[in-house]
């Protein structure tokens, strides 16, 4: 097995050596690797550690961004894994696996490499697509889709109230309330950081952060506001271009969203913890 390991970086110098050991370690599962990032302009010494830990390690691929930013950050997210992808389309498309992680704080504490081991064996690998992993604190509730509540928390007129739900909902389902001890849990979108996909489906989508409401099933939508009880403020078509926060939405949702929608992919969360 393959794998490449992505990543987007901006003012990342405080954590970036400790994920370059983390993502050292998690290549030691397979028989050949890459890492690929995307660097947007920093004002700290993010570009002088990429150019010194690629002198060390060949493996490292990096490239500077040249274009505009834009105003939102989630667009320059989205543009930044976007890249990667492609990367991965024209050189290693017979890498079987890619992952997309954070290098930030998220990934730069010690990993649990047996969690993820396990989950690359054989009789695991064919329970998933795309496997996020679980924390102590399960932080990324935006990125995170899961039945009932399948719209972003952000797209509640009080979504203060949306989230503290969804965050009650995960650590009961992640406990094991409703679910076998080690089960994964099915769901339409989570990263947490960290999601390892399968190349053959996943580099048949890409990542986009506006809000894409036409890739959630209308019934999805009724019953998710229902149970919450509260408003929605969103349209119900693509918006394009555009960098009004009502308007844009957690680029992980839309891409894990296309993979269900076009091949019936299964998205699921370990319930164990990767990173500590």
């Amino acid at each position: 097995m393959k794998v490449c390991i992505c990543g987007t970086v901006k003012n990342v110098g405080k954590y970036i050596n400790n994920v370059f050991q983390n993502m050292e370690k998690i290549a030691t599962l397979f028989e050949d690797y890459v890492i690929i990032l995307y660097y947007d302009d920093s004002n700290d010494n993010t570009l002088e550690l990429l150019k010194k830990y690629q002198f060390h390690n060949k493996k490292l691929l990096f490239f500077v961004n040249k274009k505009k930013l834009f105003k939102s950050r989630i667009h320059n997210i989205a543009r930044g894994r976007n890249f990667c992808l492609n990367v991965i389309r024209q050189k290693f498309s017979n890498y079987e696996y890619f992952i997309m992680m954070d290098c930030d704080d998220v990934c730069s504490g010690k990993i649990n490499l047996n969690v993820l081991k396990q989950c690359l064996q054989e009789e695991k690998i064919n329970k998933w697509d795309a496997l996020t992993f679980n924390r102590k604190d399960y932080y990324d509730i935006w990125a995170l889709s899961v039945i009932p509540y399948v719209v972003s928390m952000r797209h509640f007129h009080n979504m203060g109230k949306v989230e503290s739900i969804m965050r009650v909902y995960i650590k009961k389902l992640l406990d094991g309330e409703g679910v076998k001890k080690d089960d994964l849990i099915s769901c339409y979108s989570a990263f947490n950081g960290f999601s390892i996909y399968k190349s053959n489906i996943f580099l048949k989508c890409y990542y986009d952060g506006k809000l894409r409401v036409d890739l959630i099933p209308r019934i999805l939508i009724k019953r998710n506001q229902l149970l919450v009880r509260e408003k929605l403020k969103l349209n119900n078509r693509i918006i394009s271009n555009s960098e009004d926060s009502i308007y844009e939405d957690c680029e992980h949702r839309s891409f894990h969203l296309q993979a269900i929608n076009k091949f019936n992919a299964k998205i699921c969360i370990s319930p164990k913890i990767l990173f500590e």
